[in-house]
């Protein structure tokens, strides 16, 4: 999918502060008295908001984009009707409970409270369907703008090649929070709807409040939609490789689907703490009492480092890159 898609994209680009006819003169012509001038303007800072709202605009209007968030949507529907068939015969409970904190320990607490879907889908999500949602939004960034023919318009306007870089990135964490909230809200209302609420029992087995465990499940949301900017960051360098964004989409993803498999290969422990993936269910310690810190600051640090290295490496590829479409 191209910017195509988002209709007369380019006269949008125009009106954009601080991109008016004289910076496009500037860089593409080099001739007149005034175009020295207009080719080393630096943009304000109004002129990156806009790039920046521009950019949020097209990529939340895309039906794909929608798409995809309506499928991530979708998952608490699942779950919680899954569960709620499951228990109709008055149980209150599934089984197996598991020690742990992920996804079967949430599930089993899920009939008692309604509150702990939101949980449980985002345990669900985390592996495959949010990270792989991010891949695709990551890959497209560039190679999309590159296989659409509209690079290097963009690069007319004075932005910047760092600047434009770092909008594109901007833009995709704010799709790691959009695509974040879409599952823990939905599942916070199918969770209201399908069962009771009212204090919870963490992990530890203590008691808060249904106000503290709101706070906890933002706080969850939050920890994920961050446990997903080393994946960004790598679709990002992965977009910056290639002039097709069908291509750079699905590297990304093949290589999310790797790691994850290489994560659960026992012979490869000494190399799964270094995964991006190998802490990301680390969020269920935010439910226990006291919370166990010790993973989730590792898995912070682990995607801060994947963000600076494969971001470092995208900017190095895209500053240099002979841009010809």
């Amino acid at each position: 999918m191209s910017r195509a898609e988002a209709g007369n994209e380019p006269v949008a680009r125009a009106e954009t502060p601080g991109a008016g006819p004289g910076a496009g003169a500037g860089a593409g012509a080099g001739t007149g008295p005034g175009a020295g001038v207009d080719a080393v303007r630096t943009p304000s800072p109004l002129w990156s908001l806009g790039l920046l709202r521009s950019e949020l605009l097209i990529i939340f209007r895309r039906w794909r984009t929608l798409a995809l968030l309506g499928v991530l949507a979708a998952v608490p529907v699942l779950v919680g009707i899954a569960v709620k068939i499951e228990t109709s015969d008055g149980s209150s409970s599934l089984g197996g409970g598991g020690g742990g904190g992920e996804g079967p320990a949430f599930i089993s607490q899920i009939s008692n409270n309604g509150l702990f879907l939101v949980f449980t889908a985002l345990a669900a999500t985390l592996p495959f369907f949010l990270p792989m949602a991010v891949g695709v939004v990551a890959g497209d960034a560039i190679a999309g703008e590159s296989s659409a023919g509209t690079l290097r318009y963009l690069l007319v306007a004075p932005a910047g090649r760092t600047r434009l870089l770092l909008t594109k990135y901007a833009t995709v964490i704010a799709f790691c929070l959009a695509a974040t909230l879409v599952v823990a809200v939905s599942a916070l209302a199918v969770g209201a709807l399908l069962f009771p609420l009212g204090d919870l029992v963490t992990i530890s087995g203590t008691r808060i409040g249904y106000a503290e465990g709101l706070g906890r499940a933002l706080l969850i949301a939050l920890v994920v939609a961050a446990s997903l900017v080393g994946v960004a960051a790598l679709g990002l360098f992965v977009s910056t490789l290639t002039g097709s964004g069908i291509a750079a989409m699905a590297t990304t993803v093949g290589l999310l689907i790797t790691v994850q498999i290489l994560d659960q290969i026992p012979q490869l422990h000494a190399l799964q703490p270094y995964f991006f993936s190998h802490y990301w269910l680390s969020f269920a310690d935010l439910m226990r009492e006291p919370v166990y810190w010790d993973d989730l600051v590792k898995n912070l640090g682990l995607q801060a480092l994947y963000a600076v290295v494969f971001g470092s490496a995208a900017w190095a590829r895209f500053t240099a890159k002979d841009i010809t479409a």
